[in-house]
């Protein structure tokens, strides 16, 4: 009998505001412009992710910052335009013990933030951009917990990969085994699988080195699974819908920092590997001995060699890198069994990455991902029902076009205030709000930010130029030449510049400084030893 009509979730939401490291120079100064502010499209990366939750009827949403950027992002909630159209107000929790370098498991530990958490909950990145409708993966992950909970199981929990195309970007390694699909009209059921491993690619890079090349499968999961499907050109999209018991599982465990490559990685594992690591990771405490379950095996494919380690495995970031994790019986040493561990499941898009109806799924974490998924979102047509992600106009009414100005309009955006001089011209571009484009300009393929000054005659392709800045111009054929450029906020490029694949940014003179006394006190050093030897 098909389940009847399922309850509200219930789903509380949490999104990551990372320190964006890897898209610096933009994100440089979190106090002023975090990167959960930098502009995708004309829009704020949080408007993104913000939007996909709402659209799936989550309206109770955290936005967890480091205290750096929290008054930034506090007050963009009240003044752009962008994210007060959303009319909603979602919480900014800043915990004292959130710093910029800790690791997204690390976030779940604190005590603010666990407090926070009140029942099943979603977690979202910052960076996280999707045309996938939000609430076909909250129906699936409902049916799938329904069918758990009617067997007295605890829920699993539910995440997302997509495909990456060529080498665009970091990848993780993920092993999977087929599930039976879900109820037909959801949208996402015949793509969701059963993770059994996932790493990023770095770590399985490492491990295959460490094996002289060669990837070595436990003797275990294929017994259990008997076929298992590994992925290399995949990517995490860092979004879960997790069941109130990983807030604990993550207390119990205080050593995990990823929340992917540790609580996911090691849940995942536990499926399989045996009970002592059940006992080690305190699963049979979450999850409470009582459930004497097992779960049947299922079939997919396998592509590996097989190997039985010998060392114990330990629930460390470090030791899920590790080839040698042991095997057990499948019963607990102390005469009782494990208890069943809830699967993990993956949604990954069944189209490759090259096909036109491939959904837009990726994470923005990297200069060249901004500036390509900026200009993939500028080419949408405006006013487009089906997609929630395009624009209402590509020229903004406030804009203000000089007269022989050539712009192309299909593949173009123009924020509100924007002053364009006579005889620009720009192709496939996002001007941000109230910037300046000077006659005689020459923008293909650029992302240019709110409150740029680009002087006359400048040519650029490629570039991405930061809130604020400045680019000189000297006249038409004496203007810099820029090509795939960065340039910080607030810097001023000389007129006359020419570069192709540089950053401009101002150097740290605490930096230099530092620097400069680490050799003068090397060169003391070594007047004294010659001294010495004299």
């Amino acid at each position: 009998m098909a389940p009847g009509p399922f309850p509200s979730p219930g789903l509380q939401a949490l999104i990551l505001c990372g320190p964006g490291l890897s898209l610096t120079p933009f994100t440089s100064h979190p106090s002023t412009l975090p990167k959960a502010l930098l502009p995708l499209a004309n829009r704020p990366l949080l408007w993104y992710p913000l939007t996909w939750l709402l659209r799936a009827g989550i309206t109770h949403i955290t936005i967890i910052t480091p205290p750096e950027a929290a008054d930034a992002i506090t007050a963009a909630l009240k003044t752009h335009p962008a994210l007060t159209e959303l009319r909603v107000k979602p919480e900014v929790l800043a915990p004292k013990g959130l710093g910029m370098e800790m690791g997204t498991a690390g976030v779940l530990g604190l005590e603010e933030v666990r407090s926070a958490v009140k029942g099943d909950f979603v977690v979202v990145g910052c960076d996280f951009v999707c045309e996938v409708e939000g609430k076909a993966l909250v129906q699936e992950w409902q049916r799938r917990n329904f069918l758990l909970a009617s067997g007295g199981g605890r829920k699993g929990g539910l995440g997302m990969f997509y495909p990456v195309e060529g080498k665009k970007g970091e990848t993780d390694f993920l092993a999977t085994v087929a599930e039976q699909a879900g109820r037909a009209g959801n949208g996402v059921g015949s793509g969701v699988e059963r993770v059994v491993a996932c790493m990023p690619s770095d770590t399985l890079k490492d491990r295959v080195e460490e094996d002289g090349g060669v990837l070595r499968v436990r003797q275990r999961l294929m017994q259990r699974f008997g076929q298992v499907k590994l992925r290399t050109r995949h990517r995490d999209a860092h979004v879960y819908f997790l069941p109130h018991w990983v807030m604990e599982f993550v207390r119990r465990n205080p050593g995990f920092e990823s929340l992917s490559e540790d609580v996911l990685g090691w849940w995942v594992k536990a499926g399989w590997q045996g009970p002592e690591l059940v006992e080690k990771l305190a699963l049979n405490e979450v999850l409470g001995a009582a459930d004497h379950r097992s779960t049947a095996a299922v079939d997919g494919e396998y592509d590996g060699q097989e190997s039985q380690g010998t060392e114990n495995a330990r629930p460390t970031a470090s030791a899920l890198s590790s080839t040698n994790a042991s095997i057990h019986p499948q019963t607990h040493h102390q005469g009782q069994q494990a208890p069943s561990i809830p699967p993990f499941l993956a949604y990954i898009p069944p189209s490759s990455p090259t096909s036109p109806n491939m959904p837009l799924i990726l994470r923005v974490d990297t200069t060249p991902a901004l500036l390509r998924t900026t200009l993939s979102l500028a080419a949408l047509p405006p006013n487009t029902p089906t997609n929630p992600l395009a624009h209402q106009h590509k020229i903004h009414p406030s804009a203000t076009l000089a007269p022989q100005t050539r712009i192309s309009p299909d593949d173009t955006l123009i924020a509100p205030n924007v002053l364009i001089a006579s005889r620009a011209n720009l192709k496939n571009c996002v001007i941000g709000a109230n910037s300046s484009i000077g006659g005689d300009v020459r923008l293909t393929g650029c992302l240019v930010m709110e409150g740029v000054t680009i002087g006359e005659g400048v040519v650029m392709t490629g570039c991405v130029i930061g809130k604020g800045a400045k680019v000189e111009g000297g006249g038409k054929g004496k203007g810099t030449k820029l090509v795939e450029c960065e340039v910080a906020p607030l810097f001023v490029v000389e007129a006359g510049t020419e570069g192709k694949g540089e950053k401009f940014m101002a150097f740290e003179t605490g930096e230099m400084d530092g620097e400069g006394d680490e050799d003068a006190e090397n060169d003391e050093e070594s007047e004294e030893e010659e001294e010495d030897e004299e």
